[in-house]
Parts: structure tokens; C-alpha cells; sequence
């Protein structure tokens, strides 16, 4: 093939679909820069992943624990306690919650008293009651 043929133009090497020109290479970069940023800007809401509360206390509860993500965003323990007390001072004792990432659980709670969700992507909140 002479130079110049294939769609390139004179000077100038062509490329074949998928072997990645300038344009290919400075798409995957900038798809990359804002990582972590964009992913929790993408999901920004409450994801109930398990419940079996009535409809009414799993919005309430729901509510309190976005508004403990978002107070205490850079402190798990924080937010899980802030839960905590809001809980037990609203629907009586014996709650318990966890807030973090990656982690996984096996529990025995009363019936009708259990939530799991996600917030802001990856930090996953467990908010159940046992006595």
C-alpha cells in the first residue's frame, strides 16, 4: 500500500480500528481522572438493598442514616453512633448499626426491624434490632 492510502493522511502512518490514535488514548484518560470523585457523585442515594421494616419506618430510617453519611462523611464510627442513638431514642432500645465498606454479616434480628443499604456508592450502613 503506498503512502498516503487507507485514510491516513500523506506522512502519516495509518491505524487500524482499535490500535488506538490520539484521540482513543486522551478519551481513556480523561474517563479515568476522576475516579473514585465521579463514582460517588454517580450514585448519591439511598440504595435499600434489604428490608423487611413497614414502609414508614424504613423511609425514616433511611432518611437518618443519609443524613449521618453526610454529616459524618469521613467517620464511620461517628455516623454509626449518631444511628444509633436516633434509633433507640425514636423506636425504642437495643438497635444496633454498622457503617463501612466491604465487609459482610450474618445476623439474627427481631422481625420487622432490619435494613441494609448503601450511600454514596460503596459506604453500606446495617441498622437492625435484637434483644
Amino acid at each position: 500500500m503506498a503512502e498516503g492510502e487507507g485514510g491516513a493522511p500523506p506522512g502519516e502512518t495509518p491505524t487500524a480500528p482499535g490500535e488506538g490514535g490520539d484521540d482513543q488514548q486522551a478519551a481513556a484518560t480523561s474517563s479515568t481522572k476522576g475516579g473514585a470523585d465521579d463514582f460517588r457523585k454517580a450514585f448519591n442515594y439511598a440504595l435499600v438493598r434489604h428490608s423487611d421494616m413497614a414502609d414508614e419506618m424504613e423511609t425514616e430510617v433511611t432518611e437518618m442514616c443519609v443524613t449521618a453519611a453526610e454529616k459524618h462523611a469521613g467517620n464511620n464510627e461517628n455516623a454509626a453512633k449518631m444511628i444509633k442513638e436516633a434509633m433507640d431514642k425514636k423506636f425504642g432500645t437495643a438497635w444496633h448499626v454498622v457503617v463501612g465498606e466491604g465487609y459482610a454479616f450474618e445476623i439474627s434480628h427481631e422481625s420487622k426491624n432490619v435494613l441494609h443499604m448503601y450511600f454514596g456508592g460503596q459506604i453500606s450502613t446495617l441498622v437492625w434490632k435484637c434483644s
